[in-house]
């Protein structure tokens, strides 16, 4: 065989076509193409091989012992080339890939499993890695473009980051039974004494809630302090006190020990949507963030 030239896919196909039918008759019908084109496929590789591809026997065409010994490898090279087209197929049509996104952690325990959850059920040859952190390693991962996709809040900007900011309404939980469940709507006002489940002190969401207490003349009664809106739902569900939080989180918990009313003035949870600018998005990734952004809908302030 010349070593200048490496045999072609369709050569290849053409040899297997007629060791497997015993004719180049069948075999370019077996391929979809006509016989003088098979011939010639058959011609070409004879001669870039150097020997013969084929001994004639009772009227069929039978492997000659050197195609024999190649016959395993060629088998592996098209099965292969097989698997290729089948992947290319599937990432073009969605249904192939990984994804790796960074979150909050209250996202990974509560709304975003789900949502995976959906996203890959029709989707076997995808997977996902869901890696939770804080709001500032969520950012350097951005950055370093280690992420595909994250979500997180007190989002300030980077040049190398795309963002897509959303509002996620809040509302006033509390035990199932407590005295705020015969009003509409809840203020800080009507937060005065009670014993309030809040974020930590540092946090955007705590200080914009503090300002409107103090816009109501009203002291925060701290009880407990935590970084997640779902530990505070576990605790107001064990009677611990009240709080404010996302009405993503409490949903999940209505009927659990837990009740809700929307907190007014209205205080939105900010998140943001996040991708390396640089970096050019899977279609997966892009097709994951708009069914993400879609699940949010439901709660989020027009």
């Amino acid at each position: 065989m010349s070593q200048s030239k490496t045999p072609r896919i369709r050569q290849l196909e053409a040899l297997m076509a007629v060791t497997r039918n015993g004719s180049v008759t069948a075999a370019a019908a077996d391929l979809g193409i006509s016989q003088p084109a098979t011939s010639r496929l058959l011609s070409d590789l004879g001669k870039e091989f150097g020997f013969q591809l084929f001994d004639k026997r009772d009227g069929q065409l039978v492997p000659s012992q050197e195609v024999r010994l190649l016959q395993p490898d060629i088998q592996r090279v098209l099965e292969l080339m097989r698997q290729i087209s089948d992947v290319s197929k599937d990432i073009t049509q969605r249904k192939a890939g990984h994804i790796r996104i960074a979150c909050l952690p209250g996202f990974a325990t509560s709304h975003l499993p789900g949502v995976v959850a959906r996203f890959l059920k029709d989707r076997p040859g995808v997977s996902i890695t869901i890696e939770p952190d804080r709001p500032e390693r969520i950012l350097e991962w951005m950055i370093g473009e280690q992420y595909d996709f994250g979500i997180t809040d007190g989002f300030a900007g980077h040049p190398a980051v795309d963002r897509q900011d959303v509002k996620i309404r809040t509302v006033c939980i509390f035990p199932t039974g407590h005295r705020l469940e015969l009003q509409d709507q809840i203020t800080p006002k009507d937060l005065a004494h009670e014993p309030l489940i809040h974020t930590r002190r540092d946090s955007d969401f705590f200080m914009q809630l503090s300002r409107q207490f103090q816009a109501a003349h009203v002291e925060i009664n701290s009880r407990v302090e935590v970084r997640q809106f779902t530990a505070a739902c576990e605790l107001v569900c064990a009677g611990t006190g009240v709080s404010v939080v996302s009405e993503l989180d409490a949903v999940k918990y209505k009927g659990q020990g837990l009740n809700y009313r929307p907190f007014a003035p209205q205080l939105p949870h900010a998140v943001s949507l996040v991708r390396p600018i640089l970096k050019t998005p899977s279609l997966i990734t892009l097709e994951f963030k708009e069914l993400f952004r879609d699940s949010l809908s439901p709660f989020l302030i027009p």
